[in-house]
């Protein structure tokens, strides 16, 4: 078996980001950041590896092509696409599994053997790395970790449900019903319910996936209400523990400091691929993502799962491969009431912690 010390990092981006939440649109056409900066995380984030890692453990493949329109910073002509219809039409028609895909390609020809590390917008491309790793390890023979504020595993119908249920009972509910977001949504695969879809085509087993520091499990309460949109909506989560799925909430790792380690010992395949969703920082460690409903980690936790993580090489568990992901560069680096932005200096310390 060839180990991790024979094998370099590959550094990949793609700075696809196709969120269609109402904000996220608001804020792509308020052209409010800073002309003349990137808006790909992968240049953001590889300034920083440039200048602290060895070149010799590492290679830089550069990003993808993006169209303008889907990136985060678009302008000129490209403005005139950036409405709702359009980015629920490209996530409806698969769009975000397609771009996974060409990831998954990139890997499996021009990376493998050595060791992938994605540095993207949207998390569905998680999906292309990690398959192309299960495809050439074998999947019963690698671990998909993920550390998330969402759990990214929910179909859109059980998603749409549960906010409609959600406007019907709650008189201060956040949706609005003229978001478009809610109906006649097909189950695509997207960055909300990729897990949901490696699950289901069993890209990944059951009892090999981790899913770390959640804030969006429910409420003990929701799992007593009947109403069938709500039920099948719970039904996701509890199914998929049913099934083997570790989920871990961001509570249970604060209340419980040896809830980690116990976790990880239960890891028994030879190879696991780790996911970052910058967002497990959201509002508390960083400001620099997509998605800020739920209040994430500090910097010192983030950085204890990461050392518990690279602490599994001390088993014989080897690193296949490594992202992160929902890097906003709109906000990233910029200054707030709480003090310029760590987004992507916390990103390129984890990277460092993990793979190096």
């Amino acid at each position: 078996m060839e180990t991790i010390s024979e094998k370099k990092v590959i550094f990949l981006g793609c700075p696809l980001d196709c969120d269609e939440k109402a904000d996220a649109i608001e804020e792509k056409l308020s052209g409010e950041w800073i002309s003349g900066e990137s808006d790909d995380p992968f240049d953001m984030v590889m300034e920083m590896i440039r200048g602290e890692v060895s070149p010799e453990l590492w290679e830089d493949m550069g990003s993808v092509n993006v169209p303008g329109w889907l990136r985060p910073k678009p302008s000129g002509t490209d403005i005139s696409k950036i409405v709702v219809d359009e980015f629920v039409a490209f996530i409806d028609q698969n769009g975000c599994r397609k771009a996974a895909a060409e990831m998954e390609d990139i890997v499996l020809k021009r990376i493998l053997p050595n060791i992938p590390c994605m540095i993207a917008v949207d998390h569905s491309l998680t999906g292309g790395p990690f398959s192309a790793l299960a495809n050439h390890y074998g999947r019963e023979n690698i671990s998909l970790i993920i550390l998330d504020s969402h759990t990214d595993a929910i179909p859109m119908a059980a998603l749409a449900g549960a906010i409609q249920y959600d406007m019907d009972n709650n008189r201060d509910s956040l949706y609005s019903r003229d978001d478009p977001f809610l109906y006649n949504r097909t189950d695509s695969y997207n960055a909300s319910s990729f897990i949901y879809h490696l699950l289901n085509e069993e890209a990944v087993i059951p009892e090999n996936l981790f899913i770390l520091g959640v804030s969006d499990y429910p409420h003990k309460r929701a799992f007593r209400i009947k109403d069938p949109m709500v039920a099948q909506y719970v039904g996701s989560y509890t199914g998929m523990k049913r099934k083997g799925v570790k989920i871990i909430t961001k509570k249970e790792l604060l209340t419980g400091p040896s809830k980690l380690k116990n976790v990880l010992r239960q890891i028994r395949t030879p190879y696991i691929y780790i996911s970052i969703d910058m967002d497990i920082g959201s509002r508390n460690a960083v400001e620099g993502v997509r998605f800020r409903d739920w209040k994430g980690l500090n910097e010192k936790q983030i950085y204890r799962i990461a050392d518990g993580l690279h602490g599994l090489g001390e088993r014989g568990v080897q690193l296949a491969g490594l992202d992160i992901t929902e890097i906003n560069p709109r906000r990233a680096g910029q200054h707030f009431p709480s003090g310029e932005d760590r987004t992507c200096r916390i990103a390129a310390n984890l990277i460092k912690k993990i793979a190096f």
